[in-house]
């Protein structure tokens, strides 16, 4: 444990000295670890599948903004549901340099279309099942109520 946080601060030290003021261009692990919440097995196994491409310098990882605005865009995919298949199709559409934006776009539209007629579907169902739940629990209430007067009598 004492080693890998010496690993982490020398590569904290090392993102830091390379840092233009007031510039934050890149950023260590740690750096990104704690701003989003996520452990550092969780950063490196979006590396695994592909969704981000550190760059090494002297062995250390280093992020760019790049990478952190992919960062960002993985946990707000995750969070709504996206599986990771489908976040780095996403990603991959962007391009290097942003070139394929418009399709990305056109995708997100896509796939939320598609999405919000799933919930108003599921929706629907939920409104009528807790309708035929209210008839029965009413309709249970009145025989209970029928019941107990029976045997007052």
């Amino acid at each position: 444990m004492k080693k890998r946080d010496s690993v982490l601060s020398d590569a904290q030290a090392f993102v830091d000295s390379h840092r233009d003021e007031g510039a934050a261009e890149i950023f260590g692990i740690t750096e990104l670890c704690r701003e989003f919440g996520i452990t550092l097995r969780a950063l490196r196994f979006y590396e695994d599948k592909g969704l981000l491409s550190p760059r090494r310098i002297n062995g250390a990882r280093v992020y760019t903004r790049r990478d952190r605005a992919r960062l960002s865009l993985i946990l707000r995919a995750k969070a709504i549901g996206s599986p990771l298949s489908e976040i780095k199709r996403y990603l991959d559409l962007y391009g290097d340099q942003g070139e394929g934006r418009a399709q990305q776009l056109t995708y997100v539209i896509e796939r939320t279309d598609q999405e919000i007629a799933d919930l108003e579907k599921k929706r629907s169902r939920i409104d009528e099942t807790l309708a035929e739940l209210r008839v029965i629990n009413a309709t249970c209430r009145k025989n209970l109520a029928s019941q107990n007067l029976a045997e007052k009598k």
